[in-house]
Order: C-alpha cells, then sequence, then structure tokens
C-alpha cells in the first residue's frame, strides 16, 4: 500500500473537522486580513487542486492550513520533506572558518531523542570508561525536558577552523557553552591552565575565544603558549566585548576521516 500523498494527508485533516473547503477560503481570508498579506489566503479552487496534485504550498499558505486545521506547522513542513531538525546537521557539515555564536534550536518541543535513561549500577562514574558500556537502557526522551538543564542561561560558540587562540587546549572546530551571566573577567587565582577562566568575546568583525586579561582599559588576548597565534589588544567596550565564560566544550581528539576537521564534536563536558 502506497503512502499517502500530502494532498491526501491534507484532505483527510479538513474531512475530519467536518469543513469544506469554501470554509477554509473564509477562514484563511480572516487570517490574510488580520496579517494584512494576501498570500494567506487560500481559495477553493487552490486547495481542490492542492488536495488533488503534487504540487507544494508555500509557507504562508501552509501557515494557514495549519491553524486552520490545527495542526503544528513543523508536522505540515514535515509531511513535504521538510525536517527542520536537520538544520543543525546541515551547519555541522558546512563550517564556517572564523569563530562565531551558534546555537541549540529545538523546533519541536515533542520530538523525542535518544537519551540514557538508566546506568549500569555495576560502573563506577569516578573512572574513565565507555558510555555505550555504561549506559543500561536507552529512552526516548522529549527535547523540552532537555530544555530544563539550564540551558537557556547559556550560548553555544564554535570555535573557527582558522582559529588556533587556545590550541591545542581548544581545537578549531570545537563547540563550546557559555555562561552570558559571566560577563565580567574573574579576579581570583589558577593553578594550571585548565582552571584559568577562557571568556567568549564579541569584536567589531567577529568573535574571539581566548584568556583574557585587562590592562589599562584594553582587553587583552591571550594565546596559549603552545599556539602559532598573537597577543591581540583591544579598546575594552569600543572594540570588544565579554559575551560570557565558557564552562563547557565538546571538542575532537582525533581527526574524523569522513567529517574532516570539522566533524561531529562530542556531548558537552565541563570544563
Amino acid at each position: 500500500m502506497n503512502p499517502r500523498s500530502p494532498g491526501e494527508y491534507l484532505r483527510e485533516l479538513r474531512s475530519r473537522l467536518g469543513i469544506s473547503t469554501r470554509e477554509v477560503e473564509t477562514y484563511s481570508q480572516k487570517i490574510a486580513e488580520e496579517e494584512k498579506n494576501p498570500e494567506f489566503q487560500i481559495s477553493n479552487a487552490w486547495l481542490t487542486q492542492l488536495e488533488n496534485s503534487d504540487s507544494v504550498p508555500s509557507i504562508f499558505k501552509l501557515y494557514s492550513l495549519a491553524a486552520i486545521y490545527r495542526v503544528k506547522f513543523t508536522d505540515l513542513l514535515l509531511f513535504f520533506g521538510l525536517d527542520l531538525q536537520k538544520i543543525a546537521h546541515h551547519q555541522l557539515a558546512s563550517p564556517l572558518p572564523n569563530t562565531h555564536l551558534t546555537n541549540l534550536e529545538v523546533y519541536d518541543a515533542d520530538r523525542t531523542v535518544s537519551f540514557p535513561v538508566r546506568f549500569d549500577r555495576s560502573f563506577d562514574l569516578d573512572n574513565t570508561n565507555l558510555l555505550t558500556r555504561m549506559v543500561e537502557i536507552w529512552g526516548e526522551v522529549p527535547i523540552a525536558l532537555l530544555q530544563h538543564l539550564d540551558l537557556r542561561h547559556h550560548l553555544y560558540g564554535y570555535i573557527g577552523l582558522h582559529d588556533y587562540t587556545l590550541a591545542p587546549l581548544l581545537r578549531p572546530g570545537s563547540f563550546v557553552q557559555v555562561d552570558q551571566r559571566v560577563r565580567k573577567i574573574q579576579p581570583f587565582r589558577w593553578r594550571t591552565e585548565f582552571d584559568r577562566p577562557i571568556y567568549f568575546v564579541e569584536l567589531r568583525d567577529g568573535y574571539a575565544c581566548s584568556w583574557c586579561e585587562l590592562h589599562e582599559g584594553h582587553l587583552l588576548l591571550l594565546p596559549h603558549p603552545l599556539s602559532p597565534a598573537s597577543v591581540r589588544r583591544f579598546d575594552y567596550g569600543k572594540e570588544a566585548e565579554i559575551i560570557g565564560q565558557v564552562t563547557a566544550v565538546a571538542m575532537r581528539l582525533t581527526e574524523d576521516p569522513e567529517a574532516g576537521a570539522a566533524g561531529a564534536s562530542a556531548p558537552l563536558v565541563r570544563a
């Protein structure tokens, strides 16, 4: 049995609601008037043609159908072959050379992802191990649940493939979690380079991720001693501004022969 076409699916949705194509036209007219855009309007003839063909509606008409049929806009997009959750995948497949801010966008909070819901008690979490061996049961967890993991207080940055400022501590192609609540350089002392605070900085022409110091009103971006990068000096508050402190990093330890230098990173781990 062949799967339903998008047109058949839309006709089923309308039939379940017990409304005619002319009623859809009337409802969509109200949406078009409220939005002051005629593209939202759906005519009786157009909808009849859509239900009996392989045509693809515009985003405006699809929006009206989602509103009238009481379904999620993302579900209709998915039925026409457009999965918004793949945006992050395509972003990873198209790495940018410069350091920049990124996001962790959830387009459908009801979608689920595989997540460890029970760990094997025989494994000691204090010792290094393989996650796949530590997990006893994998479950499907709603994406919305993950939003409660304090993600609202953080931004996510990507270390450009040409940015060697903190290499080898932070390799190009890494993802970092940025706590935007910490926007001032911390005065405390550190014992090792791993304890030294790392900051994500917005510049006039881009972003940077580095150790920082303030000197006579200037912000110094300090590279790792093993990095080929040099110290950079900016007028603090005018040419450079601290966005937040890096609190976690996802970084490959080896080259990915299939994905290249910007291959998929490991899960974020606390810095």
